[in-house]
């Protein structure tokens, strides 16, 4: 007897508890470093502060970056066996991708220098000069990446569900495509040149986050 697990759908089923296992890891300490760790960091002492980033910020960041590997790699291959073309998984799919670059490409190298430089520091040795002008980017491309998280999420879960956001790419009209693509590049060109704006606060970036995901879906309706 064929164990159901080893069957086509099985296996559809367990690599989508994958992609759903690496995400929940990788936006949890998403949360945890825009929400807990960096509230946290205003008030700590240096030595508190030094410590954290020595020995519990490079753990956290191996989990969130190799989750976000895991959930990038897992989705890819979703979207490709299930040929998904909706609206709404596309949406969806951008915004995870770019949040992916963000982390590998932005925020990993970053934090990289940040670290070294504490490490420096208590050793003894003088401050990297970059380590300043690295965390400000690093915590820019963080902040918005959270931006990103709830419309990405959003679009994930509904994209099955709301008949608006069903619609293939290929029907949905070209300025309903500008407009939306356009808002979230211009976003992302942000993340990487702008600055941090009302995602300085925890309530800016979780009240940005909320508006985005309501002006995509509204775009996305109104197709």
């Amino acid at each position: 007897m064929e164990l159901s697990l080893f069957n086509q759908s099985g296996l559809w089923f367990l690599l989508r508890w994958i992609h759903l296992f690496a995400g929940v890891t990788w936006i949890g300490l998403l949360y945890y470093f825009n929400f807990v760790q960096v509230e946290y960091f205003k008030e700590a002492d240096g030595g508190a502060k030094s410590d954290a980033i020595q020995k519990l910020v490079p753990r956290a960041l191996w989990w969130f970056r190799w989750g976000a590997m895991l959930t990038f790699l897992s989705g890819a291959a979703l979207l490709h066996i299930k040929q998904l073309t909706g609206l709404g998984i596309m949406i969806g799919a951008v915004l995870g991708t770019l949040m992916f670059l963000n982390v590998w490409l932005i925020i990993w190298p970053n934090q990289k220098i940040v670290i070294a430089s504490a490490r420096q520091i208590a050793a003894g040795g003088e401050a990297i000069v970059e380590a300043g002008a690295a965390l400000g980017k690093a915590g820019l491309a963080s902040r918005t990446n959270t931006l990103f998280s709830l419309p990405m999420l959003f679009f994930m879960a509904s994209s099955v569900h709301l008949p608006g956001v069903q619609a293939s790419i290929a029907s949905a009209g070209l300025l309903t495509l500008v407009l939306i693509f356009g808002l979230i590049a211009v976003l992302q060109l942000n993340g990487i040149f702008g600055k941090t704006g009302p995602m300085t606060s925890v309530k800016g970036v979780l009240h940005g986050s909320v508006l985005l995901t309501a002006i995509l879906y509204v775009l996305a309706e109104l197709h």
